[in-house]
């Protein structure tokens, strides 16, 4: 989300977009480098590998899937943004599959 808004990523503007601090984002940054997530050039950008945009975009998918669940329940955008941003590391496979059921069937209503 932040390579689209910004065109770029920035341990700085993670830090700031997630509200968290600078080290968490350094520790957090240096771990999805060994697993080979993420390359940093030494400007400090900070780009996907391949399997590390595997993950972004499934877990983005599943973000705007559930930000659209919860606006179809009558929950404000920027609230239901904010909300799919924690539902979305932590749902189930199951219940996931299940929310994308029911907005699938509400699409065809």
């Amino acid at each position: 989300m932040m390579k689209e808004k910004h065109g770029f990523i920035r341990s700085i503007d993670i830090a700031a977009e997630l509200n968290v601090t600078k080290p968490s984002v350094s520790y957090a940054t240096k771990r999805l480098r060994e697993n080979g997530y993420i390359t940093m050039d030494k400007e400090g950008l900070i780009t996907l590998t391949d399997s590390g945009m595997e993950i972004a975009s499934r877990i983005y998918e599943r973000h705007k899937l559930l930000t659209e669940f919860l606006v179809r329940l009558g929950v404000d955008e920027k609230t239901a943004r904010e909300d799919a941003c924690k539902m979305e590391h932590d749902v189930s496979e199951k219940t996931f599959a299940a929310i994308c059921r029911h907005v699938a069937d509400r699409k065809k209503q």
